[in-house]
């Protein structure tokens, strides 16, 4: 390994120190330990993959599904000055055949492809390559029960068959514990480490509101909050999606629809468009966004429900992916739970399925129901504990009320039951409220006990009880799927007035959000936005010349802390977030002459603060944590106290084995024959003392853990080497 991986992290990508679990991660993949990685969208993926592929000799094979967006990632990684390719169906025969040259011939880092390219040719051709790792993106799309499920996934398992001694990195950020397994019995991963990550993203808000006038819901709340940002709006029929970006333009919004009925062209320009241009809304099913990287998307809204709280986690989770602060919006409404059941119900899948989607559905809706924190039930599902209020969701910003609808719900239910189990929603308020419509008069409704029974509650209210009703399971659509209501087991005790229900208080008396977001891009003063705004036109201007988009120049945060920290050299320019050395030589100068061009305004700066030579600070670390060692703490004792990941304790103290300050037999619990044996099983390797931990480990059948045999590795290299200077 010629480069350290924290050097990397700086001097490429420009960031000071990992965030998480990204640096255990990246050390295993290093030292060829197959993973699962459970992350966030935004969370940091990429980088768990991307620094092992500096780190380690070879080339990396990146599997994607994302081939609209091969293009812009691999653009950004050559902005950083990583050798970067992608092979994909976009491609001319002979672009193909020059990108496999560069990677036979040792010229390119990563390489990006699809599954579907998983064939026996270029398992052949990757033959020829010597390869560093394979990263599985998206990794959830293995699943047969999950969202996104992609049938060529299930071929990937060939990779370990054909390249055991590779290490393989499967990533995803949504995924419950079912879909987990599912991952690695059909990727192949049994022995693999699972890196799970909290779900949680701090910088969205989340609100849910009920349908009413949900046009004048989403112009109400794109006006308030983000009337000059990028964001998406997802719908759940194409004439949905053409109708409201035609009505966002007539708003006069930057509205751009994609859907599956368009042109290919149509839809590729338009998501080109999204990509690089600002300040542009794109209004789509959610055919749209898989593995969108824009950064800078500040809103999602839904003005349908989402399947399931694996795709609402991840629609949401396209907005804020630059760590600034962002809101998802959805408003839904009886119509749509109805929709989505009858849809589910009429299906021609077999019934284990429909009772999965059901099960999926009935979380959503318990989410869109709940009265207790958004996040906390969001969480909660992807089985992690957190706080009960974040103060960052609808109803931790206005507490939800509830009420006592016992006695509204037996009236409900047993109009239902009272006019057969067959008419919808609207029809049977009309008999609550003693309409007399034709329906009713069609039907002899007029004549039944439940007529005229309901006057208490105008049509809104009835309306949410109804909806209330069927989103906790009471109730059911018909299995003719017109929509009609029928009585679900679940009922019964309240009919027999043997338990409490409950319910919502839902307020009708404003379509406009009592939960304004004010939401801003970059919290920056009103004295600071002439900058900011220079920066962004700077930046658009570069984007434009190199046909890029412009967060790959530098991303808001960068330019954000341009703004707050004012630098007037390079070396300080460096010293920013997302800023390596590539970029730096590249559009450091330029930038500086922005900035100084405000030099000369009131407007406060934030002095930098000096951060040591990396190498420097390195060292530093290392030499507290043997000092803590040698003080008698171990190696738990230690990462508690510091505060930083076990993984990194055991480097600390591999390096100080290697150069002989301590034994290996100080910091390993074993025993001396359990010793000799790792020793015997390294020098058995074609590597001998430089051979990767992965073959040692499987070798011995998984007995040893990877850190045992990584503090052997050393010791026995520290004593070979010391034969050698004593030979000499």
């Amino acid at each position: 390994m010629n480069k350290q991986p924290l050097a990397v992290l700086k001097d490429i990508f420009g960031y000071d120190q990992f965030r998480g679990q990204q640096q255990a991660i990246i050390e295993h993949v290093i030292d060829d330990g197959d993973s699962l990685v459970l992350m966030p969208t935004g969370g940091g993926k990429s980088l768990c993959y991307q620094i092992p592929a500096l780190c380690k000799p070879g080339l990396a094979i990146i599997i994607s599904p994302l081939i609209a967006l091969m293009q812009d990632q691999v653009d950004a990684l050559n902005e950083l000055g990583i050798q970067s390719a992608f092979i994909n169906s976009s491609l001319a025969i002979e672009e193909i055949n020059q990108i496999e040259y560069q990677a036979q011939s040792g010229q390119l880092d990563i390489l990006y492809c699809a599954p579907e390219r998983m064939s026996p040719y270029f398992l052949n051709f990757m033959e020829s390559c010597t390869i560093s790792l394979f990263a599985i993106d998206e990794a959830h799309c293995v699943s047969q029960w999950g969202h996104d499920f992609r049938p060529e996934y299930l071929k990937l398992n060939a990779l370990h068959e054909r390249f055991p001694q590779v290490p393989r990195i499967a990533l995803t950020a949504t995924a419950d514990a079912v879909t987990r397994e599912e991952i690695k019995n059909r990727l192949n991963l049994g022995q693999s480490r699972v890196f799970t990550s909290s779900f949680d993203r701090p910088n969205i808000r989340y609100h849910i509101t009920q349908k009413q006038n949900f046009k004048k819901q989403l112009l109400d709340f794109i006006t308030a909050n983000h009337p000059k940002d990028s964001g998406i709006v997802y719908c759940l029929s194409r004439k949905k999606v053409d109708d409201i970006s035609l009505w966002l333009k007539h708003e006069g919004y930057n509205a751009l629809p994609y859907h599956a009925g368009m042109t290919n062209d149509a839809r590729r320009r338009n998501q080109q468009r999204f990509i690089i241009e600002e300040n542009i809304i794109i209004v789509a099913t959610v055919a749209f966004g898989m593995g969108i990287d824009k950064p800078d998307v500040r809103f999602v809204a839904h003005l349908d429900l989402p399947k399931s709280v694996e795709a609402y986690y991840q629609e949401t989770g396209r907005a804020g992916r630059d760590g600034l602060p962002a809101d998802v919006w959805m408003t839904y409404g009886l119509a749509d739970v109805i929709q989505i059941r009858s849809f589910i119900d009429s299906s021609v899948a077999e019934d284990k399925f429909k009772q999965v989607e059901r099960r999926k559905l009935d979380a959503l809706l318990g989410l869109c129901e709940t009265t207790e924190c958004r996040r906390y039930t969001l969480l909660k599902y992807f089985d992690e504990d957190s706080p009960k209020h974040c103060n960052n969701c609808d109803t931790c910003l206005v507490p939800v009320e509830t009420w006592d609808a016992s006695v509204a719900a037996q009236k409900a239910i047993s109009c239902i039951f009272r006019t057969g189990q067959r008419f919808g929603v609207t029809h049977l308020i009309d008999v609550l409220l003693g309409k007399k419509t034709d329906k009713v008069s069609r039907f002899g409704h007029e004549k039944i006990s439940t007529w005229n029974i309901g006057g208490e509650f105008d049509v809104k209210q009835w309306r949410s009880v109804y909806r209330q009703l069927v989103s906790l399971g009471y109730l059911q659509t018909d299995v003719d799927g017109h929509g009609g209501l029928a009585l679900t087991e679940q009922c019964r005790p309240i009919l027999k007035g043997e338990t409490h229900l409950l319910l919502r208080k839902d307020v009708f008396s404003s379509s406009k959000s009592k939960t304004k977001s004010q939401v801003v891009k970059h919290s920056l003063s009103k004295e600071e936005e002439p900058l900011w705004n220079a920066l962004r036109e700077k930046r658009t201007e570069l984007a434009k010349e190199h046909n890029y988009p412009p967060y790959i120049i530098f991303q808001d945060a960068t330019l954000v802390e341009m703004v707050r920290h004012r630098p007037e050299t390079l070396t300080e320019m460096n010293m920013l977030t997302g800023i390596g050395q590539k970029k730096l030589e590249q559009y450091g100068q330029i930038f500086l002459e922005v900035v100084n061009a405000f030099s000369d305004d009131s407007t406060v700066k934030i002095p930098l603060t000096y951060t040591p030579d990396y190498a420097e600070s390195q060292q530093n670390s290392d030499e507290m944590s043997l000092q803590l060692f040698l003080n008698g703490l171990d190696i738990d004792e230690i990462a508690q106290k510091r505060n930083i990941l076990r993984a990194t304790i055991v480097n600390h103290l591999s390096k100080a084995i290697e150069n002989g300050t301590i034994s290996s037999i100080e910091v390993v619990d074993i025993e001396e024959k359990d010793m000799q044996l790792i020793e015997d099983t390294i020098l058995s390797q074609d590597d001998g003392v430089d051979t990767r931990l992965k073959p040692v480990f499987e070798f011995l059948d998984g007995v040893y853990d990877y850190d045992t045999i990584k503090c052997v590795r050393a010791g026995l290299a520290y004593q070979l080497n010391q034969q050698e200077v004593g030979f000499n």
